[in-house]
């Protein structure tokens, strides 16, 4: 795999827990939500942290779509497992959580796992379902209103 390749996986972590973070900071100042003022969360996005957990999700999204593109999930998925243990720091750190010693057990006890599976291909060998035979899926034609054959 490539600096580049690694450099998108790290993305997806630091963007995924920074944008929790933001999230939950911003949640901090709008207080609880309930059944009976849900409609109230809608005030809560114009909070500047929010609005940066939102930002930063979108980057997340876009990097983890990035990954996914070029390797499996389940190679994907668990090698953006660091993003618990920034997650962890960053919550620590900046919303003076409580993490325990067993939290930082289990975060250790899933980061040996991200090597476990770092360590196996990226991607299953065998290529794209349309190449063995397959029928490509059906693409929607915008400018006809119609499927199209692809």
């Amino acid at each position: 795999m490539t600096a580049r390749k690694y450099l998108v996986l790290l993305a997806v972590a630091i963007f995924a827990s920074c944008g929790d973070v933001f999230l939950a900071r911003g949640m901090r100042d709008f207080g609880a939500v309930s059944s009976a003022n849900w409609r109230s969360l809608f005030t809560a996005l114009l909070n500047p942290w929010i609005i940066g957990g939102i930002v930063l999700l979108i980057l997340f999204f876009s990097s983890y779509l990035t990954a996914l593109s070029w390797a499996d999930l389940t190679y994907v998925t668990p090698a953006t497992a660091l993003s618990y243990v920034i997650m962890a720091a960053l919550g620590k750190m900046f919303l003076h959580e409580s993490v325990t010693p067993s939290h930082w057990l289990g975060i250790a006890l899933i980061t040996v796992g991200v090597g476990v599976v770092a360590s196996g291909p990226s991607r299953t060998s065998g290529g794209h379902p349309a190449r063995h035979g397959h029928r490509p899926p059906r693409e929607f034609d915008l400018r006809r209103g119609s499927r199209s054959e692809s």
